[in-house]
């Protein structure tokens, strides 16, 4: 009887081992499933990914250069990225609260030199320490910021550095900043050069001659709604294909919704999630909204973080990322929807998506420089706006127009940010490639109409590179377009 117990356990062990070696290397052909036409679409990365550094930038800087002279510099600009790695590589420590009203502002704008950063809506603190060394308390860590603004008091020759706060009353002041008068006669050095701007009432700024800018034609793929619906995860067993009156398409699995619009150029999807109570974290939606685009169709290009502003009723918060083409913002001329995604949030789940599924080619088709007028026609303009006291942005960008042949057409022009945070067009370009003369319609102020221009002026200056040496530079005025000659001999356009 032991004998036979023994030897059934022996066969027992045997079974064992081999069921083991089956369910752990599953053997070909051992319960396999046949594949069909209804499994899931592979995910593929639409385009790449992105982090919270490169989408968080100030929307344009403001040189001030004493004397009431004043010059902007726009993102992907030269000077504009030297002067905010300069800045973003500073560290910023003992911030001191204060009421706005401590300084008169407009007194050191047009007297001491200093560089401005501004951030358009704002930009929470939690998030502008991911690109700029800030140490302060929770007060200050817990608010948003629009403005930095660094200056050197030309009586003491002292540098002061303030944070904005965006709720227009409050200004922190950093006592601890390793910024030196040096630094800020660099920055206002890169201005020297620049279209001046004639600074308005409520912080807008005017250019006092023409800004050159450039009208391109760019073509672009497409990608299928069926790839973005395997990317959102949606089951194609399940999903139902429906067409409304609209002409739109929509994919449901029931819960989920994914609305496909202008002939497969622009989606919607919709995940209800329920409504907590809890309150929203700012930082911690814009983390997930980043890694939800990174995971589900990727970045065309270069974008910037939009504020969507105080929490709404609703207790969910919309998050904009504005696409940029060369040194301006994407507007899309309607009915084209383009140049943005967002997205609605609550405590870090995605409820609302919206993008574009155009990518833009590397190359343009054809560029035609273009001349966006200044002066006194711009001025008159926006105070002839009839929308002019919900003004609180004027700034160059690029309205987007569909063409046929898969193309779009980029053409330069003013553009306004009303309070409730949409954009309009408000002066095109001049038509044509030629620079205004000055007293022209959209050029400058004739200064000495007896004085001739010899297409040809230059002026050099020196940076003072990070290791302390002098690094050589000259700006060349001459004709309808400057430049700037670097180290190696080559030409830079000042307007990239």
């Amino acid at each position: 009887m032991e004998r036979v117990k023994t030897g059934v356990l022996i066969v027992l062990v045997v079974l064992s081992l081999m069921q083991s070696y089956l369910l752990a290397y599953s053997m070909p052909g051992l319960g396999a499933t046949l594949s069909t036409p209804q499994d899931y679409v592979n995910t593929a990365l639409m385009g790449a990914e992105e982090k919270v550094e490169n989408l968080i930038f100030p929307e344009d800087l403001v040189l001030h250069m004493g004397e009431g002279k004043h010059t902007l510099l726009y993102p992907a600009m030269n000077f504009y990225d030297r002067i905010y790695e300069r800045i973003r590589g500073r560290e910023f420590k003992g911030f001191q609260r204060s009421s706005i009203r401590a300084v008169d502002w407009k007194e050191v704008r047009d007297r001491d030199q200093g560089v401005e950063l501004r951030f358009g809506r704002g930009v929470p603190v939690e998030l502008l320490s991911k690109v700029i060394k800030l140490e302060g308390d929770l007060l200050f860590l817990s608010d948003v910021i629009d403005r930095i603004w660094i200056f050197n008091k030309r009586e003491s020759n002292e540098v002061r550095t303030f944070f904005f706060s965006a709720d227009s009353s409050t200004v922190y002041e950093s006592v601890r900043a390793d910024l030196t008068a040096q630094d800020i006669e660099t920055y206002v050095g890169f201005g020297e050069f620049q279209t001046l701007y004639t600074p308005l009432e409520d912080e807008l700024y005017i250019p006092q001659g023409p800004l050159q800018s450039v009208e391109a034609v760019v073509g672009y793929k497409s990608y299928s709604a069926e790839q973005m619906q395997g990317n959102l995860f949606f089951d194609p067993a399940v999903t139902r294909a429906i067409s409304n009156r609209s002409g739109s398409q929509i994919y449901t699995d029931g819960k989920r919704g994914l609305q496909v619009d202008q002939n497969g150029k622009w989606i919607s999807y919709t995940d209800p999630v329920a409504r907590q109570e809890l309150e929203d974290n700012i930082g911690d939606n814009v983390y997930a909204s980043i890694a939800f685009i990174n995971q589900h169709g990727g970045w065309d290009g270069m974008h910037r973080f939009i504020y969507p502003g105080p929490m709404d009723s609703s207790q969910t918060q919309i998050i904009r990322y504005q696409q940029y083409y060369g040194n301006y913002p994407i507007v899309p001329k309607e009915p084209f929807l383009y140049g943005d995604m967002r997205l609605r949030l609550q405590q870090g789940a995605v409820s609302e998506y919206e993008r574009s599924l155009l990518t833009l080619q590397s190359k343009a088709e054809t560029k035609a420089v273009k001349w966006l007028p200044g002066g006194e026609m711009l001025e008159k303009a926006l105070a002839s706006y009839i929308r002019r006291g919900e003004t609180t942005a004027l700034y160059p960008a690029l309205i987007a127009v569909h063409l046929e042949d898969n193309r779009i057409r980029f053409q330069p022009a003013w553009v306004v940010r009303l309070t409730d945070g949409s954009q309009e067009m408000l002066l095109p370009a001049l038509a044509g490639s030629e620079k205004p003369m000055p007293g022209e319609p959209g050029g400058g102020p004739i200064v000495n109409p007896d004085k001739k221009d010899n297409g040809a002026s230059a002026e050099t200056f020196e940076e003072v590179g990070a290791n302390g040496a002098a690094l050589p530079k000259s700006v060349s005025t001459g004709g309808s377009k400057a430049a700037v000659t670097v180290g190696d001999g080559g030409e830079e356009p000042l307007l990239d």
